[in-house]
């Protein structure tokens, strides 16, 4: 398997696919760093900003800093553990529920727009890659 070229296509679908999808939901536009530590939120909640920090790779500080923009965006919740005032764990709130739905509508829909236009054997190819792309996905997510 080549796997810089499939790196290389990963990158270059995901970029296009937010480029030409973000327009038509009416969202306001979130930097890469704020929706990777979003849909980190959104799959693990409750988890704590140092969680989140070493998910992705990043410092506390610059996840704190980013984390104060989704809070203020009512788009993450802090909830403080009575038990121990220095735990507070992360949850997605409504909102940021309707933002995923919609974000991964356009995803879809700038995918199923732009595969259209493939070879039906190529379309089934894709098809029949998801689940290997799935798990490849979740082992990536891993923390290290």
């Amino acid at each position: 398997m080549d796997h810089r070229a499939l790196a290389v296509s990963v990158i270059d679908i995901s970029s296009d696919i937010r480029r030409k999808s973000h327009n038509d939901t009416g969202v306001r536009p979130l930097s890469n760093g704020v929706l990777e530590i979003l849909r980190v939120i959104e799959s693990h909640p409750g988890i704590t900003v140092a969680e989140v920090a070493s998910r992705l790779g990043r410092q506390f500080s610059n996840v704190s800093v980013q984390l104060r923009e989704l809070v203020a965006g009512g788009l993450v919740t802090r909830v403080r553990d009575p038990a121990d005032k220095r735990y507070v764990a992360l949850h997605p709130t409504a909102e940021s529920q309707r933002i995923k739905a919609l974000l991964e509508g356009a995803w879809a829909e700038a995918l199923s727009s732009a595969s259209s236009r493939l070879l039906p054997e190529e379309r089934e190819q894709i098809a029949a890659s998801l689940p290997a792309l799935q798990r490849l996905a979740a082992l990536l997510a891993e923390p290290e």
